[in-house]
């Protein structure tokens, strides 16, 4: 995610980082260099002049476009959006778990190391099952050797919160804690496999590919027949006119493309690492250990 001031004035001229252009500029310029072409074309033999290829169509087929489009990238940044969310509710779980495990087991240090610290490898190994990691190799530094060694499920953040499950009701079945205060500690186990299936769903079920192939096939074909319709009109304003064009509409669909996967490593992703980062501070802040590690800053404003 990019963390920046916002720009003003010449500075919207010039920003890059985070800005769409470089991955949008080889497809601009070559437009640009299409309505080049149309234009030159145009100055001889323009067969599609006043009353051929008129400027009105592209003006009807541009609006629908852009209709299209926005609907795509609402749908694009309501996936982005309900990720925030989903993360933001890890957080809360994982804070909440830990303040109850240090006010309900406040005599049994080791439990709560036990039953926190595997939280903190949930987070780590649920960010790396959806930026597609190593799974258990981001959980490892966060188990008891004896836990590592007993840990063989497949789906790595869901067994780990199966392991501390287990480990409470281990201490149910000893007497060290009562039924009561064990469904306090699942009902926030429950909420984060909750967290977990719907960030899977997220990564899961991308937009309809063919709704997605049939906006870049109209962007493209509108893009493409452009400065043919204006340039009998617009004469060596045409390539001006059809790049600022295909910036907005290619710009439009690259934006919407970042957003739908919310969890990758583009510039406008989310920052699950600065995310898993927090979540360590706060669960190891919470078990007394010392030193904390430091928060995640940006790198060249991108923080991941």
């Amino acid at each position: 995610m990019i963390i920046r001031p916002r720009p003003r004035g010449w500075q919207l001229l010039y920003i890059r980082r985070g800005s769409i252009v470089p991955a949008i500029a080889p497809r601009v310029l070559a437009i640009g260099g299409l309505a080049v072409g149309a234009t030159l074309l145009a100055e001889v033999w323009h067969p599609f002049a006043a009353g051929g290829l008129a400027v009105a169509p592209f003006t009807l087929l541009g609006l629908v476009l852009s209709i299209f489009l926005s609907f795509r990238n609402n749908a694009c940044h309501e996936r982005w959006w309900e990720g925030r969310k989903l993360w933001g509710q890890l957080l809360i779980e994982a804070r909440g778990f830990a303040r109850l495990a240090n006010a309900l087991l406040p005599a049994d240090a080791a439990l709560r190391r036990r039953v926190s610290r595997p939280l903190v490898g949930f987070s780590h190994a649920l960010a790396a099952q959806l930026r597609g990691r190593e799974e258990i190799a981001a959980a490892m530094p966060w188990l008891e050797p004896d836990q590592l060694a007993a840990f063989e499920r497949r789906n790595v953040p869901d067994g780990l919160l199966a392991l501390v499950a287990a480990e409470l009701a281990a201490s149910l079945r000893a007497g060290r804690i009562d039924s009561y205060l064990y469904g306090r500690f699942e009902a926030h186990l429950h909420a984060l496999a909750s967290v977990q299936g719907a960030c899977e769903r997220i990564a899961g079920t991308p937009l309809p590919f063919a709704y997605t192939l049939l906006l870049h096939r109209c962007v493209w074909l509108f893009c493409v027949l452009l400065p043919f319709g204006l340039a009998g009109a617009l004469g060596w304003a045409t390539p001006v006119v059809s790049m600022l064009l295909a910036y907005a509409f290619f710009g439009l669909d690259q934006v919407g493309e970042e957003l739908e996967e919310p969890f990758g490593l583009e510039a406008n992703d989310l920052p699950l690492d600065a995310m898993v980062r927090t979540i360590e501070i706060d669960v190891l802040d919470a078990l007394g250990e010392r030193p904390l590690p430091e928060p995640l800053q940006p790198q060249g404003y991108l923080l991941q």
